[in-house]
């Protein structure tokens, strides 16, 4: 099953007998920092969670969606406020983590994009291959004007270069101050993605660890998992006290805890023997009290998918690198 069909055939099937809420303002996780929930629309693709910092001389955006009300509340919130938005940083090159950078740039054209180079790469391999799976199904008959239209939108996030290449790369650990605010900016290489950038606000003691964090499960598709192990090793290093996932609600140091020792069991399983099953449900049993009950549907449904066709496939390119 391709990307595109795999996404949309999740989505649609569970989006049947689960209703995730379309949250549409921010909210407060500390003082002067911020949060957007990401949100399923029902045969669209998701909105990664953004995060807010109201830094001295503007605002920091740190990821910023994909679909137009997700973006709308982001503009809302700063518009609101009567600042600027001064950065915009990405902690991946996904494209419900920076689908709506070229809203914000337009907004703010002033406001710089802060993010790792591993979308130069993304765009000549994995980006390149959805791009082509897209007008594969833009051209086929069966596709509905709503989808052909959705599809075209996903081909423009990739072809606008400009609002996705940084103008401040990560490159590794740094100190920096963003908008008068001092952030500590890390880089994990060829774990998730190629290049995941996570953001510590030792201030607030808030994490913002994109697609780092997950829920309700993992999501494996240009991972690593070994590596993404590791990568979760040396953040726990840092002193957070809330860290906000790319997708999920945020967790506290003992909820990650528990998340980082549910992924390593969840390795082990998948490295075993055992019936890919017990694996699924040891997910579900070990990190199932971290999301809702009712996301647990979309939990076993990811789970079960990426068992057989990640954790126990032939090692992807990303642990190749």
């Amino acid at each position: 099953m391709t990307f595109v069909s795999r996404r949309r055939a999740i989505i649609q099937a569970l989006l049947l007998g689960l209703t995730l809420a379309a949250h549409s303002q921010t909210r407060p996780i500390d003082a002067g920092v911020e949060w957007l929930p990401g949100r399923f629309v029902q045969g669209e693709q998701p909105d990664g969670n953004s995060v807010l910092i109201d830094a001295p001389d503007g605002w920091i955006v740190i990821d910023t969606g994909r679909h137009t009300p997700h973006v709308q509340a982001l503009l809302d919130r700063i518009g609101a406020s009567g600042k600027p938005l001064r950065a915009i940083i990405n902690t991946h090159w996904h494209l419900d983590h920076i689908g709506g950078n070229r809203a914000l740039k337009t907004a703010y054209p002033q406001a710089h994009l802060i993010a790792s180079d591993a979308i130069v790469g993304a765009r000549g391999d994995f980006l390149a291959g959805y791009r082509r799976q897209l007008h594969a199904e833009i051209e086929k008959p069966s596709t509905s004007d709503a989808q052909r239209a959705a599809y075209r939108r996903e081909i423009a996030v990739i072809d606008d270069s400009a609002a996705s290449t940084p103008d401040v790369r990560v490159s590794e650990l740094v100190p920096m101050l963003v908008a008068g605010r001092g952030l500590s900016i890390g880089l994990e290489r060829d774990a998730v993605t190629g290049g995941d950038v996570w953001v510590y606000d030792a201030t607030a003691q808030v994490l913002a660890a994109g697609d780092l964090v997950t829920l309700p499960a993992p999501l494996l598709d240009t991972a690593c998992p070994e590596r993404w192990m590791q990568a979760l090793e040396r953040i726990a290093a840092l002193r957070f006290r809330w860290l906000v996932p790319g997708h999920g609600e945020p967790l506290s140091r003992g909820q990650f805890v528990i998340y980082r020792e549910s992924y390593e069991r969840l390795l082990r399983c998948t490295a075993s023997d055992a019936p890919a099953q017990t694996c699924v449900d040891g997910w579900l049993a070990d990190a199932g009290g971290l999301f809702p009950r009712d996301q647990q549907p979309l939990a076993r449904s990811l789970m079960g998918y990426y068992v057989e066709q990640k954790l126990r496939a032939p090692r992807a390119a990303a642990c190749k690198r």
